[in-house]
Parts: C-alpha cells; sequence; structure tokens
C-alpha cells in the first residue's frame, strides 16, 4: 500500500472512521474565511480565536474554524423578495 507523503502511517488499532482533527497554517486557515492572515495573527495576539502553537508557528483547529463560521451565521429577517422561501 502506498501512502501520500506527509500523511502519518495508520496504526493497525486505530479505526479508519476516526478523524483527526487537522491543523491549518495561517494561509489555509485565512483562505477557509476569507481573511489575509494578519487579521488571524491578530486575533491570535487579542485571543479572540484559539490557536495551537508549535514553536514559533500559528495552527488554526479546523473544528475550531468551522466551529466560528456556524456561530457566526444569522438567520434572514424578511422573507425573499420574490416571494418564495430561500430553502426552496
Amino acid at each position: 500500500m502506498t501512502r501520500r507523503r506527509g500523511t502519518p502511517p495508520r496504526s493497525a488499532d486505530t479505526p479508519k472512521d476516526i478523524e483527526v482533527d487537522r491543523l491549518l497554517d495561517v494561509h489555509q486557515a485565512g483562505a477557509l474565511l476569507g481573511l489575509q492572515p494578519s487579521t488571524l495573527y491578530q486575533w491570535a495576539y487579542e485571543r479572540r480565536l484559539p490557536v495551537v502553537k508549535l514553536g514559533r508557528a500559528l495552527r488554526f483547529r479546523l473544528s475550531t474554524l468551522e466551529k466560528l463560521i456556524a456561530d457566526s451565521e444569522r438567520p434572514a429577517l424578511r422573507p425573499s423578495p420574490l416571494g418564495r422561501d430561500l430553502d426552496e
């Protein structure tokens, strides 16, 4: 069996359905959130966003960023101007 370069080997006792929570660098996290890396550095400094610090590098948990997106979602207050629900 071949393995992609940079992926850790899977041990025999690790179930395949367990996803490891990925760590993203500031560029990957910024792309996901549509923010500049400098904004993420600032938010990390202000402790507005949890980070994992590996030496001097900052990493962001994918699950944390997905939760941030979900928690930031606001419902629409008005019905669609077309007279239809947006769910249709």
